[in-house]
């Protein structure tokens, strides 16, 4: 058993780590961090990403994919900031890849693995975001066209999506329970109503929602079969929830950083503050929080590259790492006393991007019962 990363692999880290400071971070750093980045500003950081192979990490070289381990993207994805995470993810190439039939990889991987066109997935609704067979977005066929009514919430990207692949419900099966298609929507061919939504953090990301009102799309832009729709996401977010974690782990060991540098700056009393007790125990419970978490994404995405099932492990790394995180990002602006709430030092921007992190791809508590169901093998929600 060896924790210690290769060679290759700190070359990798060390990579994406000098490509966020040189080319990402002054980008974002022209633009209001409460603000949404300007869809230029957006698309300038998608290419970077696209150039270190991130928008299509998960894809075979022989599809044009960069034919990624999981581990290796944790260890890319790691290093980027917050904004840059969301702009250089593959999910949607990943879920095109994933059942779409050639003509359809040709017609939309290229753009979107070179970050000239902007995806999104439409998954979750106000009615039921945990739960992707309580949809209740309707798909309905009309000769060579789907008519596609309903209102997706929450959507990472949809203030500035080119197209959004979209859950629906092409009706119930004989057990009632919801037909569930992947359909690809082109702004500019099918056009829908899109609106960003103003959040704690992430302010300089684009969530919104969309709106479908007798949307009228190709039959040919349906995705893979229906019935698909749970493997296919399954798939992906057991790769985006210890990713997620290791965004809460980025953020945490900013704070780390910040709290040992003002630990050994700050005096009070005549003496560093660095030199207290309780100081000293804030550090070291923050330094905790920081190494298990990353230990335990690491390990997570190591299991995917070993084909294990990953479903309990997987939700266990994004479940305790943005818990462990947030809860030192606080402790790290314990540290700074009156400057740790101030807006002048950047924690509190830290703390309101972390607090988001518990939503996207499962909440704590969905989590919480995929590990319980993975122990006991019994699920505690029907469906």
């Amino acid at each position: 058993m060896d924790f210690e990363l290769t060679s290759e692999q700190r070359m990798i880290q060390e990579s994406a780590r000098r490509m966020a400071e040189r080319e990402i971070d002054p980008i974002l750093k022209r633009h209001d961090p409460d603000s949404p980045l300007p869809k230029e500003a957006a698309r300038e950081i998608k290419k970077i990403g696209a150039r270190q192979g991130l928008t299509a990490a998960r894809i075979p070289e022989s599809a044009g994919g960069a034919g990624m381990s999981a581990l290796t993207l944790g260890l890319m994805m790691e290093q980027l900031p917050v904004a840059a995470f969301f702009l250089c993810g593959d999910a949607v190439a990943t879920r095109v890849y994933h059942g779409g039939s050639a003509e359809q990889r040709e017609r939309y991987l290229p753009a979107l693995i070179a970050g000239d066109a902007f995806g999104c997935s439409g998954i979750t609704e106000a009615s039921g975001g945990s739960d992707p067979r309580g949809i209740r977005t309707k798909a309905v066929r009309d000769g060579d066209h789907m008519i596609v009514n309903g209102h997706k919430m929450w959507v990472s990207g949809a203030a500035i999506c080119d197209m959004m692949l979209v859950t629906a419900s092409l009706g119930k099966d004989e057990r009632g329970r919801n037909i569930l298609v992947r359909i690809m929507i082109e702004q500019a061919q099918s056009p829908f109503i899109r609106k960003g939504i103003k959040t704690m953090g992430l302010r300089q990301g684009h969530l919104g929602e969309a709106i479908f009102d007798d949307c009228r799309v190709p039959v040919r832009n349906v995705i893979g079969e229906p019935g698909d729709v749970s493997r296919v996401l399954t798939e992906t977010w057991l790769v985006q929830r210890p990713l997620f974690g290791l965004l809460a782990v980025n953020m945490a060991q900013q704070a780390l950083d910040a709290a040992v540098k003002y630990a050994g700056e700050r005096v009070v009393f005549g003496r560093k503050i660095g030199g207290f007790q309780l100081v000293q125990k804030l550090l070291a419970d923050i330094s905790m929080a920081v190494t298990t978490s990353r230990l335990l994404c690491y390990y997570a995405l190591s299991c995917i590259d070993n084909g294990q099932r990953a479903n309990h492990i997987t939700a266990m790394a994004k479940r305790y790492s943005i818990a462990a995180c947030q809860k030192a990002v606080s402790m790290a602006m314990e540290v700074h006393g009156a400057m740790g709430i101030s807006c002048e030092l950047g924690l509190e921007r830290l703390y309101r991007d972390i607090r988001m992190l518990p939503i996207p791809d499962a909440t704590n508590q969905i989590l919480t019962l995929i590990e319980g169901r993975e122990l006991t093998g019994i699920p505690a929600y029907q469906g």
